[in-house]
């Protein structure tokens, strides 16, 4: 019902910038309440980055505060996270989510962000 496509992963030096996409498609697709960005770094389970629902409203895990910036285009579908002042710790698999309620349903196939140090 709902496919999300992820993008903007890549390699980058510490204190860098990167910027993931991610965009929904599909017949419920503009019925999305809330998006979010998940990572999960080797060995280590998936942990919660950053979300935004349809009224513009954002939330963010401490790690990442005053650093990513979450935003959406509801017309588009579509969700972006700025990160910046990019940390070695950083470095995961980034995943878009889509919900309707209160739990993600939908997941993307994931973008990978290296931040070497």
């Amino acid at each position: 019902q709902v496919q999300l496509v992820e993008s903007g992963g890549g390699l980058v030096q510490a204190g860098g910038s990167l910027r993931l996409s991610c965009a929904a498609s599909g017949r419920r697709a503009s019925s999305i309440f809330g998006m979010g960005w998940f990572r999960q770094a080797p060995g280590q389970d998936r942990e919660f980055v950053a979300a935004i629902n349809n009224g513009g409203i954002t939330k963010y895990a401490d790690s990442v505060k005053g650093r990513f910036t979450i935003s959406r285009d509801n017309a588009k579908n579509t969700v972006s996270l700025q990160m910046d002042s990019l940390e070695p710790d950083d470095t995961a698999v980034y995943y878009c989510a889509a919900r309707f309620m209160t739990e993600y349903e939908y997941w993307g196939q994931g973008t990978q962000v290296t931040v070497s140090s």
